[in-house]
């Protein structure tokens, strides 16, 4: 029986341990390799930040009259539609109001009657004033050529003067009576005339004060932050509750300085959230830039210029929009979540900043402008019922 060579058995490891190094090495060598053609095909262009989280539009409601609160419709946590009734102030002050408003518009609807009136009356006058102008002047001629021929007195004749001349004064002071109250109402309608206007203003504001002893929903959300209270005395201006709209949010995401070299409006974004991992995926984009950074906003900014100075990555704050709003529908984020979002860079078309002025409003809401129509309605209402079939 023979035995193994010794030299030869430490010879085979030798070779098999290097070339099982060997092939380690090329296995890393093509990884550092993948790696690389990785990062500088695809990894470079993207950015992340854990440093983000969810904003949105806090939408306070305050009174805009004094009064005391009898009514809250709705709690914290509660959704409310827009034109949902919130909070109800005790209005029996309004309603005073609004009934005397109402009560000096129909007045003056009334009054401004009468100046029309006065005008075709004073305009009346004067045609009478003309005629008897003509009859007096035909009188006093006649008399004239009665005169020269004897037929009649001297005094006959300067009666007749007199007559023509108190005719004439008469129709003057007519005319001047016909333009004063001719002025009072030239080029105007009822509806039209100033003080029926300043009677309907009148009317407006207080159907508005008394309108606003309601206070609705401004936009549709969930309300937050419920202050106030039954029997609560407020005043115009005084935060009561807030309505949060969940389906505007966006994201803060603050970037360091070195991150924003590539990154463009309209690239797009993929965000989890802390609250789902990563199980949730919410596509979005970048929306805007920061303008600066946040603590050059903050209320005491550094002052780099004095003492010892140590420089610190400062971060920009980036807007981030969600592309679709269903996603927030089965999984809805609330204010101040944290995230984490990574910006997609290889789209390079758009711009760092802004290039053009919003083309609409940003955010709106008509339940005020309802009020004001109302209101119309309700003094153009009034001036008909209260011109009793004239034409003006």
């Amino acid at each position: 029986m023979s035995s193994q060579n010794p030299t030869a058995a430490v010879a085979s490891q030798n070779n098999k341990r290097g070339f099982l190094l060997r092939a380690l090495g090329v296995v890393v060598l093509l990884a550092a390799i993948a790696g690389t053609l990785w990062y500088y095909l695809d990894g470079r262009w993207y950015e992340s930040t854990d440093d983000a989280y969810v904003g949105g539009n806090v939408v306070q409601l305050t009174p805009q009259i004094p009064g005391t609160v009898v009514t809250i419709g709705a709690d914290d946590g509660d959704l409310v539609k827009q034109g949902d009734v919130l909070v109800k102030l005790d209005q029996s002050n309004a309603d005073v109001a609004l009934a005397e408003a109402k009560a000096n518009l129909a007045a003056t609807v009334r009054k401004v009657l009468g100046l029309y009136s006065s005008v075709s009356g004073q305009q009346a006058l004067v045609e009478a004033r003309q005629i008897a102008v003509a009859k007096a002047k035909a009188d006093y001629d006649r008399r004239v050529g009665l005169a020269r021929s004897g037929a009649i007195s001297a005094e006959e004749l300067s009666h007749a003067r007199d007559e023509l001349t108190a005719a004439q004064s008469a129709l003057v002071a007519a005319e001047q009576q016909y333009q004063t109250s001719k002025v009072l109402v030239d080029d105007t309608v009822v509806a039209s005339h100033p003080d029926v206007q300043a009677a309907a203003a009148k009317l407006r504001a207080a159907y508005l004060d008394d309108e606003r002893t309601t206070l609705v929903a401004p936009v549709t959300g969930y309300v937050a932050m419920r202050s106030v209270q039954l029997g609560q005395r407020v005043a115009p201006g005084a935060p009561l509750m807030a309505v949060v709209p969940l389906h505007q949010v966006w994201i803060d995401a603050n970037f360091k300085e070195t991150q924003l070299t590539h990154m463009r409006i309209g690239q797009a974004v993929e965000i989890t959230s802390d609250v789902y991992g990563n199980s949730v995926k919410y596509q979005g984009k970048v929306e805007s830039l920061g303008i600066g950074t946040g603590s050059a906003f903050s209320l005491l900014p550094a002052q780099n210029a004095t003492g010892n100075w140590i420089k610190i990555v400062q971060r920009i704050p980036v807007r981030v929009v969600f592309t679709n709003p269903a996603q927030l529908d089965r999984h809805p984020l609330r204010i101040g979540m944290s995230l984490d979002v990574e910006v997609n860079l290889h789209n390079q078309s758009g711009p760092m900043l802004a290039q053009q002025p919003p083309a609409k409003p940003a955010f709106s809401t008509d339940v005020y402008e309802k009020q004001s129509g109302k209101a119309d309605a309700l003094i153009t209402q009034i001036i008909h019922a209260n011109m009793a079939g004239s034409s003006k």
